[in-house]
């Protein structure tokens, strides 16, 4: 089965090597894992929220882009985009809006806290609360639900926005599924082995605290001068230094391999001199971030090409938003009006259809199921049990947008007798379908 995993990145800010090693990297090594389907996208509609500096909001974009591209984000491989060119999103963030309880919203630990701040400062508890503050988690909700996504990677401050977004799916599959679930409900991924880099003063590494080490910024002599200023205890060379409770030690080895940090940590205890050791480090770091840093100058420089890469993203996204967007204008109501003599002939001749149909039900068993057919009734594909009728439903979604592409690990079987190019031929006819229907609730 495949899984669909997403990732947004506020852009708000110049990433640091804590970023590199506590989301970029790890996050970039997923998306290569067998079995994964990665959307990867720049958040730039939230950082409006946090941010009223448009040069600032600018900058950040080109960098952010920069900087995963240049750690070896492959736009091929994953659909990278900027949230605000997906359209639907926005569309998508007001269909929620009028599913969600305002008392829901009341209870956000972001609103919560402002109005906490605002309180202890003597102020209107409201005062400093915008509408996109308040409603932050319903824009995240329509990130993740707009793509299905079934695992999105958030740090334990975010899990309640996750859950939000579970809260919210369910309410408008309860009000507009009509025995179909529309949207796959999300879970939290909470990376628990991912390292936090601790900075300049021992403390996590963030802009919060001033005590960062520049990723890219500033180039190498950045990195040197940064590392040089990291606080250790103050034992000498010769000395004897206890390598577990060094921060600088910490930095090193994670990018060092195991035969490396080894040797380091059996050089501290024999007396290597803290000079020695952070140009060690100064060292290590160059050898992975360095050949990053040239592609990285190489993209900053020509912005025109990470323009393309996000256009091309946006287009791919847009495969999946558009079509799935013009079923939740359906679902709710928001449909073309035609006369009613037009409507009994289109339903007529849809019963006539040579479309094959995805059909869900459930067994006495109690368990979900879901089979294609042909036109004139003939059994193509057959699916396994699902405990929940979501799971299903995910799974017709998937055919229907994915077409023969989904087949590949689908809990599916093909019907006795019939011929793999027969059920390709049908899906691929399936999907088509889907498209032109959605072209056509588009324009209408």
């Amino acid at each position: 089965m495949t899984v669909r995993v997403l990732t947004g990145i506020t852009t708000t800010g110049t990433p640091h090597l804590g970023n590199y090693v506590g989301a970029i990297r790890p996050a970039i090594a997923a998306s290569r894992e067998p079995g994964v389907e990665s959307y990867f996208f720049l958040a730039d509609y939230h950082a409006l929220i946090k941010c009223d500096d448009p040069d600032r909001i600018e900058r950040s974009r080109l960098e952010i882009a920069a900087t995963w591209l240049a750690a070896g984000l492959d736009p091929e491989r994953v659909t990278f985009y900027r949230q605000s060119d997906i359209p639907e999103t926005t569309e998508l963030n007001w269909l929620l809006t009028c599913v969600t309880a305002k008392g829901q919203m009341n209870r956000a630990h972001a609103y919560k806290a402002a109005v906490d701040a605002a309180v202890a400062a003597g102020e209107e508890p409201d005062g400093n609360v915008t509408m996109g503050l308040y409603c932050y988690p319903i824009l995240m909700a329509a990130d993740i639900l707009l793509f299905n996504a079934h695992r999105v990677p958030v740090g334990r401050d975010q899990v309640q926005h996750i859950e939000m977004a579970r809260d919210v799916a369910q309410r408008f599959n309860h009000l507009f599924g009509k025995g179909v679930d529309m949207f796959v409900l999300p879970q939290a991924e909470i990376e628990e082995s991912v390292a936090t880099l601790p900075g300049l003063d021992g403390r996590k590494m963030s802009k919060s605290y001033d005590n960062t080490v520049p990723l890219f910024e500033g180039g190498a002599k950045a990195l040197k001068d940064a590392i040089a200023r990291i606080v250790t205890d103050s034992k000498l060379p010769g000395e004897p230094k206890d390598p577990d409770s060094a921060h600088l030690v910490t930095i090193h080895d994670a990018f060092a391999d195991a035969a490396a940090r080894v040797a380091f940590h059996a050089d501290l205890r024999a007396g290597l001199g803290w000079g020695d050791a952070k140009q060690r480090v100064v060292q290590l770091i160059e050898e992975h971030v360095g050949p990053m840093r040239e592609r990285y100058a190489q993209l900053m420089a020509h912005p025109e090409r990470i323009e393309d890469v996000l256009q091309a993203g946006a287009a791919k996204a847009r495969k999946v938003a558009t079509p799935f967007l013009a079923e939740l204008r359906q679902a709710v109501g928001l449909r073309r009006m035609v006369a009613a003599s037009q409507a009994k002939e289109a339903k007529v001749q849809s019963a006539k259809s040579d479309v094959p149909v995805f059909k869900q039900y459930r067994e006495a068993d109690g368990r979900f199921y879901f089979k294609l057919t042909a036109a004139d009734g003939a059994l193509l594909l057959q699916s396994q049990a699902f405990a929940e009728g979501r799971e299903a439903g995910g799974w017709v979604k998937r055919f229907k947008t994915d077409g023969v592409a989904a087949l590949a690990g689908a809990p599916v079987i093909v019907a006795a007798g019939v011929a793999s190019e027969a059920v390709e031929a049908a899906l691929s006819a399936l999907q088509a379908h889907e498209a032109e229907q959605a072209s056509k609730a588009a324009k209408a």
